[in-house]
């Protein structure tokens, strides 16, 4: 919450200022998070964000690591022994966690990209991996290769519904007369499915 400091002042505590940028991410965009605005919303100066953060990048990486954090599996929790099912509903809790947020993949993705945060994405997934008996190296390897198609899904999932909802999308819909929007839910479960099937048969391979 709010402090004061010994002058009176009011004081926004780092998790203030990452709470407030979630707002404006959410309501407005990406585009609308810049830290002058965050700044007005907060009602202090724009110098005072650089108590917490020295740029807009860290700011970013900060926004992305609370997105992510906020990722729960639904349902009951898989058993210790079946990485199969806890793959999946990583996979699952991460993917909605970058839709809860308006922009929440881009965010993160370009978090990744820069190298400044967002690896709870990877440790989470290697967590699930981690009863599949596979070697350091393969569950490493796999763990970033679904990031990427989780990350890569939401992105483009968003950006489809942004397009759909502005009437931009060419060809909105396909040869069965379905809307692609529509179709990308069970595109990402099958490409999980497929993800977890070929990992199955490395294990099990001479």
């Amino acid at each position: 919450m709010p402090r004061s400091d010994s002058s009176g002042h009011v004081r926004n505590s780092r998790d203030d200022v990452v709470a407030a940028a979630l707002e404006i991410l959410d309501r407005q965009g990406l585009p609308d998070l810049t830290m002058r605005h965050l700044a007005a919303t907060l009602e202090v100066a724009p110098s005072a964000l650089y108590w917490h953060f020295p740029n807009k990048q860290s700011l970013l990486a900060a926004v992305s690591d609370r997105i992510i954090a906020g990722a729960r599996p639904a349902g009951p929790r898989a058993r210790a022994d079946d990485w199969r099912a806890a793959v999946r509903a990583e996979a699952g809790a991460l993917h909605d966690a970058l839709l809860a947020y308006k922009d929440g993949a881009e965010v993160v993705s370009s978090t990744l990209a820069l190298g400044l945060g967002a690896e709870a994405l990877q440790d989470r997934l290697v967590a699930a991996l981690g009863s599949g008996g596979f070697d350091e190296r393969t569950t490493s390897l796999a763990a970033e290769t679904m990031v990427h198609f989780i990350v890569g899904h939401a992105f483009h999932r968003q950006q489809r519904i942004q397009a759909d909802t502005l009437g931009a999308v060419a060809g909105a819909h396909s040869v069965d007369n379905e809307n692609p929007v529509a179709r990308e839910p069970q595109a990402f479960d099958l490409g999980i499915t497929l993800l977890v099937a070929g990992l199955d048969a490395q294990v099990r391979r001479p």
